[in-house]
């Protein structure tokens, strides 16, 4: 497939990686992997758009492997170290509209940014900035300083229509969170 331009203003992306570097001299790039689902992204016959989110390209994987945790891709039509060089830094988007339905109680992370977080008692904790680690060891960052884990036990509801995360944390947390935040505030 040849890469087109195009214009994505009524079209909401999502990111999914930025190119690190070339790899080798076939054209093949290293991606620093910004999903949880890497073999779902990045596989062949997968289009990407690359580049800035207002005006990317398309490019189909024609070969991809995995090497130390990171998608080594090779994009129909680049084929040689000096294409592949002129995409490093990019990033790589797919559009939200073809995302799959995801089981019961799991979510997409950009679901999750935005959501006010209230404990049990209707406390209001914050606002969800960012979801850190892995698909199995995910983290909810709160206000950027507080870090919760996404876990039915601490993360007792979670209702995405509403903009709403409840948790009900464990004795500690939340003042762990609150001197840790004091801590790096004091490093600055």
């Amino acid at each position: 497939m040849d890469p087109e331009s195009s214009d994505l203003s009524n079209e909401a992306l999502l990111l999914v990686g930025r190119i690190a570097r070339t790899h080798g001299i076939r054209g093949q790039v290293a991606v620093n992997p910004e999903t949880d689902f890497m073999e779902d992204r990045f596989r062949v016959g997968r289009i990407l758009r690359v580049g800035p989110v207002e005006r990317t390209r398309e490019y189909e994987i024609r070969g991809v492997r995995f090497h130390k945790g990171r998608p080594i891709v090779q994009f129909a039509g680049i084929d040689t170290m000096n294409e592949a060089e002129a995409l490093a830094g990019a990033e790589l988007w797919v559009p939200e509209a073809g995302l799959a339905p995801l089981p019961e109680r799991t979510f997409y992370r950009h679901d999750l940014i935005g959501c006010e977080v209230r404990d049990t008692r209707g406390a209001a904790l914050g606002r969800v900035t960012g979801v850190e680690g892995s698909l199995d060891r995910s983290y909810l960052v709160v206000d950027e300083h507080m870090l919760i884990p996404l876990v039915g036990g601490i993360c007792v509801s979670v209702d995405i229509a509403g903009r709403r995360v409840t948790i009900d944390p464990p004795e500690g947390l939340l003042d762990l969170n609150r001197s840790s935040a004091r801590t790096n505030a004091d490093r600055s």
